[in-house]
């Protein structure tokens, strides 16, 4: 027998209570946690229970213990690790996906997720003016979607190259040589890794984090095989866009695969104001993306494009007695991306995009990086600050002097718990990075963080 409603209607309505609670807590809460892992791990280090528990007090117990460790994270004055906010849709629409519990896989087999995601994926195309036709697959994130895009470039490469890799693997295969930029973000490095790929040949990159067109010619002249191109939309550190449209034109006249890792920066594609710098986008090969980012959905949303579908379906694509597949068409979900079973992880991304329009993406993504350029000419006013980077997208890197300081200013921001900014390491300095993604950054939250900056500086005396 089903479960009755009302077996989940008590733990949901007090899940719905905590939830509304918390968010109501961010605009005013610490951004940092209250409480480190370690001394969570002590309160929850208990021996397995014989006995089960009324799930609303099961509910209870998890908010109790867990909450003083959360990172508010949704907050507008989160500015790290280039982590957006939740939009209300998006955030609905997720509920809704869990309490829905479709196995997102087979077309036949749920039909309603299969064809939002369907159309998600459309709407996707079209925003960010790519091909008609490509495969759109959601992925857990950012770096899973490159997985994707370079596990299809590995396989055209290769069946280019006369190599059945379906059948042979990889030993005695071709060597496939992946070349990227020097100031390329780590989840490329990670993706080659489990591809089997070895570390990419590095392209020299300039001041900004751009590959040099000319270093990536040379290095496809002196290369013999097959070769995958790996650009990049959006540093981690400057929000600098390859150049695109001149490097996809060296490496296709090479016959090179192109793939962009564009886990934030390839939302500028859907702004008017902002799109010019990924001219040439839509002649690549495959894109990454993350909607967690940018778009601002929930967690564990990762875009995955290839322009190739036949491509992609050839590394994904299993046959199987009890699996009923679609043959034509669009293909089936699981055909997209590394699993079988998964979440209809597209269906918040249609509620985002519904919610907004076409015209609410590019309002948002100009919002933020007017929102970080605001950043970088307040905090540039500040005596000892120095802005390092061109504020061309949604990142700021300024430094407060020598590392040391840079470091000591960077605590005790962190320390104080009124916004989160994320220290790092780039071009050989310390700096302290703001990630501008959260659509209800407003400006009370740009003043509240401008003033955390001068105060934790105020409490530094070292040079």
């Amino acid at each position: 027998m089903s479960a009755e409603p009302d077996d989940y209607s008590r733990a949901l309505k007090r899940a719905q209570l905590h939830a509304t609670e918390w968010l109501q807590t961010i605009p005013s809460r610490p951004v940092h946690p209250l409480l480190s892992a370690d001394e969570l791990a002590v309160k929850f280090d208990e021996p397995f229970h014989e006995d089960g528990a009324d799930p609303v007090a099961v509910v209870d117990e998890l908010v109790r213990r867990v909450e003083p460790g959360l990172m508010a994270m949704p907050s507008g004055r989160f500015f790290g690790w280039v982590i957006g906010g939740t939009l209300p849709s998006a955030l609905g629409a997720d509920w809704l996906v869990s309490a829905w519990d479709q196995n997102t896989a087979l077309r036949f087999a749920t039909p309603g997720v299969a064809a939002v995601e369907q159309e998600a994926g459309a709407w996707l195309l079209d925003l960010l003016g790519l091909p008609n036709g490509c495969d759109v697959g959601f992925t857990t994130g950012a770096t899973m979607a490159n997985f994707v895009g370079l596990a299809a470039a590995r396989q055209d490469v290769l069946d280019r190259a006369g190599w059945d890799l379906v059948t042979h693997g990889l030993t005695g295969a071709p060597r496939v040589s992946v070349f990227a930029g020097a100031d390329r973000h780590a989840s490329v490095d990670l993706a080659l890794k489990y591809l089997g790929l070895g570390l990419p040949t590095v392209v020299a990159a300039d001041a900004q984090g751009r590959l040099s067109v000319e270093a990536l010619a040379e290095a496809l002249s002196n290369s013999d095989g097959p070769s995958i191109v790996c650009l990049q939309a959006g540093n981690l550190h400057s929000g600098a866009f390859d150049p695109i449209a001149e490097a996809t034109a060296i490496a296709h006249e090479h016959g090179a695969w192109v793939h962009v890792d564009g886990a934030f920066g390839l939302w500028a594609a859907a702004s008017p104001i902002h799109r010019s710098q990924l001219a040439g986008l839509e002649t690549c090969d495959s894109w990454a993306t993350d909607a967690h980012k940018t778009l601002n959905v929930p967690y564990d949303c990762g875009v995955a494009i290839v322009a190739r579908p036949e491509v992609s379906r050839a590394v994904f694509t299993s046959h199987t007695s009890y699996l009923v597949v679609d043959e034509s068409g669009p293909g089936d979900p699981f055909e997209k991306v590394p699993e079988f079973s998964r979440r209809a992880r597209g269906v918040p991304v249609w509620a985002a995009l519904r919610e907004l329009g076409r015209a609410g993406v590019a309002d948002m993504v100009d919002r933020m990086v007017d929102i970080a350029q605001e950043f970088a000419i307040t905090l540039s006013r500040l005596p000892g600050v120095e802005i390092l980077n061109d504020v061309v997208f949604t990142q700021v890197c300024l430094s407060f002097g020598t590392d040391e300081r840079t470091r000591a200013v960077t605590a005790n921001l962190l320390a104080d718990g009124t916004t989160w900014m994320s220290g790092s390491r780039w071009a050989g300095r310390d700096v302290l990075r703001i990630s501008v993604s959260n659509w209800s950054t407003d400006a009370e939250d740009i003043a509240a963080s401008v003033e955390a900056v001068k105060v934790a500086m105020a409490g530094v005396t070292v040079d």
